[in-house]
C-alpha cells in the first residue's frame, strides 16, 4: 500500500455514516429499557430512525412499526421491520467505508448477485438510501423479512417452530430491555437452543443465540450493571431477529460453486474463546483453467475447555493436517471440487487438498494481492464491524501501537493477536512490513497483522501467527509446554474414565 493510497483512506469519515450511526445508537439506547413503555426520549429516536428510511422502500412499514410498538404494540413483525431498519443503516455505512477502501486500494470487487433462492419481495430488498450513500445498489436491508413467500419451502415443521421460538425469546427481551433481563428470562432460552443445535441449517443461529445469552447469564440481572454494551447486544440481537426469519439462509450448508486450483495462503486470523477456536485462513484462489484470481476465505473450528490455551489449541484442529501444514511450512494448497460460497467462504475438506510447494505469504501478497478480485459481500454481512480486508503495507515505521507511513498514522489491532502464535506486540513494533487485515472499529480504521517482517538485535525475523500450526518452534515456549504437561491428553483420559462408568 503506498502512502498516498493510505492518505486517501484515512480521509474523513465518509458522508452521513456519523449521522446514520447516530440513529442506530438512539434505537440502542431505546432497547435498554425496552419497549413495554416507551418514553420520551426513546419515542423520539425511534421517530427518527423512521424518519430516516421514509424514503426508502422500507419507509412505510418502519412508520408503520414504530408507530405501534410507541403505542405498546410489540409484535414478531414490527419488530423484525426495526430489526431490518436498523440493518439498512448499519449496511449504508458499510458499503461507504468497503467504497472507500476499494477506491483508495483499486481493488476490484465482485457484485452481489443474489441466487434465484434469494428473492424476496421488492420492500425488502431495494435499497435503503438513508444518511449513508449505499454502494451496493440494492441490498440495504436484504435479510430483512417483507412477508415472507421466500424459502418456506427450506424452513418446515420442527425448525419453523424453532425459528419462532427463537423469535418469541428475542421479542421478550426486546419488551423488558437488556435492563430487564434476569437469570429466568435467560434460561427460557435453553431448551430453544439445544434443539437448534440439532438442526444443521440452524446451528449458526444456535451459535449467536448461545453467545448471546452466554453474556447475559454472566451479566444477570443486567439492572445491576453499571454501563450496558448496547451496541454489541443490539447486534447479536438484530443479527439473531433476522436470521429467525424464514429465508434462504436456512440452506443447507455446504451449497455453493465447486472450485479447483492452487490456494495461495496470506494468512491466518485466530479467534480464541474459552470453549472455542477457529482459525480463518484468508488466501488467493488461482483457478484451474485460468481465470480471474480470486481473494478467499476459509475456517476451522473446535470446540475446548477454558484450560486448553496457548499453542495447544492448535491439536484441537488436528483434523485439519493439510491446512494446518500448510500454515506451519508456508506452502501451497492444492484444492479440487471444494465449496465456494457466494461471499466468498470456501468450505474446507481437508480431503480435497494436498499440500504444494512453498509460498510465501509475504512473496504471494507482493505479486498475486493487488490483481485478485475481492468476494461481494452477503446481504446480511453487511456491517462495519464484518470488514476485514487483506492488506500488505512496507516501509513503515512504528512508535508504540501505531503505524507511519509517509503523513498518515494508523493504529494496530495489538487485542487481535493470537496467544498460539510467535507474532507478539514486540515483535508488531520492531516490524517494518506487514500482511494484515484492515479492519473498522471504533470509528477508525486499523490494522490486524497476520504477519510481519521485523529487524530483532539487527537480525531479519519473520513471523506469522500459524507459524505453530503443527506445534510451537520456539525452544522456551516447547519447554513451557513440555512442563505444563499434555493437557489434551489428560482432559481426554479423564473423559474417558467418565464413559466407562
Amino acid at each position: 500500500m503506498l502512502d498516498v493510497q493510505l492518505d486517501e483512506l484515512l480521509a474523513e469519515v465518509p458522508a452521513g455514516a456519523g449521522e446514520a450511526l447516530d440513529l442506530v445508537t438512539g434505537f440502542d439506547d431505546a432497547l435498554v429499557y425496552g419497549f413495554a413503555r416507551v418514553a420520551e426520549e426513546p419515542a423520539a429516536a425511534l421517530s427518527a430512525l423512521a424518519a430516516a428510511l421514509a424514503a426508502t422502500p422500507l419507509g412505510e412499514r418502519v412508520g408503520e412499526a414504530v408507530a405501534k410498538v410507541t403505542a405498546g404494540s410489540v409484535t414478531d413483525e414490527h419488530l423484525a421491520v426495526l430489526a431490518g431498519a436498523r440493518a439498512a443503516l448499519l449496511g449504508a455505512v458499510h458499503d461507504a467505508l468497503l467504497t472507500r477502501f476499494d477506491t483508495a486500494l483499486a481493488r476490484a470487487r465482485a457484485p452481489w448477485d443474489a441466487p434465484a433462492s434469494d428473492a424476496t419481495p421488492s420492500d425488502a430488498t431495494e435499497t435503503a438510501s438513508g444518511p449513508a450513500t449505499n454502494r451496493a445498489g440494492g441490498g440495504a436491508a436484504a435479510g430483512a423479512p417483507g412477508g415472507g413467500a421466500a424459502g418456506d419451502g427450506a424452513v418446515r415443521g420442527q425448525a419453523a417452530n424453532l425459528l419462532a421460538g427463537c423469535r418469541g425469546w428475542l421479542r421478550e427481551i426486546a419488551i423488558v430491555g437488556w435492563r430487564g433481563v434476569d437469570h429466568d428470562l435467560v434460561s427460557s432460552a435453553d431448551r430453544v437452543i439445544e434443539a437448534l443445535l440439532t438442526v444443521p441449517e440452524l446451528r449458526g443461529l444456535a451459535v449467536l443465540l448461545d453467545g448471546l445469552a452466554t453474556e447475559l447469564r454472566a451479566s444477570s440481572p443486567v439492572a445491576t450493571m453499571g454501563r450496558v454494551p448496547a451496541r454489541r447486544w443490539a447486534d447479536l440481537w438484530t443479527r439473531a431477529l433476522l436470521l429467525a426469519q424464514q429465508g434462504p439462509w436456512q440452506a443447507a450448508p455446504g451449497e455453493g460453486e465447486l472450485v479447483s486450483g492452487r490456494l495461495l495462503i496470506l494468512g491466518a486470523d485466530v479467534h480464541e474463546h474459552a470453549t472455542a477456536v477457529r482459525l480463518q485462513v484468508h488466501a488467493v484462489l488461482e483457478p484451474t483453467g485460468g481465470g480471474p484470481s480470486r481473494l478467499v476465505r476459509t475456517s476451522v473450528a473446535a470446540a475446548k475447555v477454558d484450560t486448553i490455551v496457548g499453542p495447544t489449541v492448535w491439536r484441537m484442529l488436528a483434523g485439519h493436517p493439510v491446512l494446518l501444514g500448510a500454515l506451519a511450512g508456508h506452502l501451497a494448497v492444492e484444492i479440487s471440487g471444494m465449496p465456494l460460497l457466494p461471499g466468498g467462504d470456501l468450505v474446507w475438506h481437508d480431503d480435497r487438498a494436498s499440500a504444494a510447494d512453498e509460498a510465501d505469504p509475504f512473496a504471494v501478497a507482493r505479486v498475486r494481492l493487488a490483481d485478485a478480485t475481492a468476494p461481494p459481500v452477503t446481504p446480511l454481512d453487511r456491517h462495519s464491524v464484518r470488514i476485514a480486508e487483506p492488506v500488505l503495507i512496507e516501509g513503515y515505521t512504528v512508535e508504540g501501537d501505531t503505524l507511519a507511513l509517509g503523513g498518515s498514522t494508523v493504529r494496530f489491532d495489538l487485542d487481535r493477536l493470537p496467544s498460539c502464535g510467535p507474532l507478539t506486540p514486540e515483535l508488531v513494533a520492531a516490524s517494518t512490513a506487514c500482511v494484515g487485515l484492515l479492519r473498522w472499529d471504533a470509528g477508525q480504521w486499523r490494522v490486524q497483522p497476520l504477519g510481519v517482517q521485523a529487524t530483532v538485535k539487527k537480525k531479519p525475523v519473520t513471523a506469522h501467527t500459524g507459524d505453530w500450526a503443527l506445534g510451537p518452534t520456539d525452544p522456551k515456549v516447547v519447554k513451557a509446554e513440555a512442563k505444563a504437561g499434555d493437557v489434551v491428553a489428560v482432559l481426554r483420559e479423564r473423559a474417558g474414565r467418565l464413559l466407562r462408568r
